[in-house]
């Protein structure tokens, strides 16, 4: 089965972290790859809400305003996506992800299309 694994967390905390912080950050994210690589299918790493752009259509009309729609204390910082065997091994590797300790890790299956 594949997972998403959304990773939230504090963009404030994150842009007042020392460089030695930052450094560390880095580490522990390869760290985490490296353990993890045989259930990572993909991931990466996003910009802050402040790039964001959110889209909507209403009544045929496309609407766009700068942003994330609603206003949150963790932001959406990136995402992995995970082949599992089910979704108690999709937990443990998401436990190992370096922002679960200070943030939250959403899961969720992913729909397999035939």
């Amino acid at each position: 089965m594949r997972f998403l694994a959304l990773n939230y967390g504090s963009e404030a905390a994150a842009a007042t972290m020392s460089k030695a912080e930052q450094e560390a950050e880095l580490t522990a994210y390869n760290t985490f790859g490296k353990e993890e690589a045989e259930h990572i299918n993909g991931g990466e790493a996003l910009h802050p809400t402040s790039t964001a752009t959110t889209v909507r259509v209403r009544e045929g009309r496309t609407m766009t305003t700068d942003g994330p729609f609603a206003e949150t204390k963790e932001q959406l910082r990136g995402y992995y996506i995970l082949q599992c065997k089910d979704l108690d091994e999709a937990i443990a590797v998401a436990a190992k992800i370096p922002e679960a300790k200070v943030g939250s890790i959403e899961i969720r299956p992913i729909v397999e299309w035939d």
